[in-house]
């Protein structure tokens, strides 16, 4: 693994030593969490290309098989689909628009008889309805480009996510990852403070596939979040975050985190006071582990913060995913006075100070 150049360096002492102050940490007083979120929610589309045409244009683009399915909310028959059994290697989009929804990594086997996958890609690629037809109460999805029809979403998948999106193979094209280049998608495990706060701003940052709300680091499985405020199971609140390293690099993905939170204050982030709040990189390779150590013993070098860097360096164990109602939080909840008070503001600087490295 290569050093990281003097430039980078440079550039990111500057930050850090000129921004991190102006983030503040998330309050102590977190009790207006919404336990009332809606079961079913349509995510905010953050796409600006949004693809309108008439029926007629979509008969012409469309096989009948496709605009039965896509545009008529129409499901092919189990075990038929092409892709059902696709293994290789590469991202999924909407055979409407294109628009990327789900990787190789993100489709499991769930012998439903249509192809599964337990996340999508984040940013709003997706969106989802309350369906009620046939006599049942099922969440549809949708593509957030174009509207087209993909299938159901269900929470009885056996991944660490317990997503299963049953997708119309029909819906779906594949684009195969080229054979010649090396696998670029990667995995990271964050802890900074509140992840509602973490998981907002790189939820932002260009090549960033998706983001999860969870707990790691502990000896409690399956956690839950009372039991994780109690501070009691030696969890940390972190995100975990795929990204495309041919899009945002791991050193990059650390200038943000390093900007995005105090990482000298031991086992809190500003009013939130307990080991849960702990500032943590859980690397998942060694190359990961090695650039976090590098950059870490860069900036206490150069004197960038007042105080020691104290931010746990761990190898992944296991990822723990917070309820539903924690994901995607600021997103669904605009309007509560703490992502106004607290997530926005932030929001607002990584937006200016990142903003080439901000998603279209």
């Amino acid at each position: 693994m290569q050093h990281t150049n003097s430039f980078y360096l440079g550039a990111m002492l500057l930050l850090a030593t000129t921004i991190t102050t102006v983030f503040y940490a998330c309050g102590q007083s977190r009790t207006d969490k919404q336990s009332n979120t809606q079961n079913v929610q349509t995510k905010n589309n953050s796409m600006t290309d949004s693809i309108i045409k008439t029926e007629e244009e979509w008969k012409n683009q469309l096989s009948a098989e496709q605009y039965y399915v896509l545009r008529q909310k129409g499901t092919e028959k189990p075990f038929t689909g092409e892709l059902l059994m696709n293994k290789k290697k590469g991202i999924y989009t909407c055979a409407a628009c294109g628009n990327e929804l789900f990787t190789d990594e993100m489709k499991f086997d769930s012998h439903c008889g249509w192809p599964s996958f337990d996340k999508e890609i984040a940013g709003g690629k997706i969106k989802t309805h309350e369906d009620v037809s046939h006599g049942m109460r099922r969440t549809e999805i949708t593509c957030g480009r174009c509207g087209g029809h993909l299938g159901h979403l269900f929470d009885d998948g056996p991944t660490e996510t317990g997503m299963r999106y049953c997708v119309n193979s029909v819906s779906l094209e594949f684009i195969e990852k080229d054979k010649t280049t090396a696998n670029t998608i990667d995995t990271i495990t964050l802890g900074g403070g509140c992840y509602w706060c973490i998981e907002a701003v790189f939820q932002q940052l260009n090549g960033v596939l998706s983001v999860a709300s969870g707990f790691s680091g502990g000896k409690v499985k399956n956690p839950s979040y009372k039991e994780v405020c109690m501070g009691t199971t030696g969890h940390a609140e972190v995100i975990q975050l795929t990204y495309d390293a041919s899009k945002v690099s791991f050193e990059e993905i650390l200038q943000v985190f390093f900007t995005v939170h105090d990482p000298t204050t031991l086992n809190r982030q500003g009013a939130d006071v307990g080991t849960q709040y702990r500032s943590a990189i859980y690397y998942h390779n060694q190359a990961q582990q090695q650039t976090a150590m590098s950059i870490i013993a860069a900036l206490n070098k150069e004197g960038a913060y007042a105080d020691p860097i104290v931010t746990e360096v761990s190898a992944f164990d296991v990822f723990y995913k917070a309820d539903a109602n924690h994901q995607n939080y600021y997103n669904d909840n605009k309007d509560q006075p703490y992502c106004r008070m607290v997530i926005q503001p932030k929001l607002e600087k990584f937006e200016k100070v990142f903003k080439a490295k901000i998603k279209k």
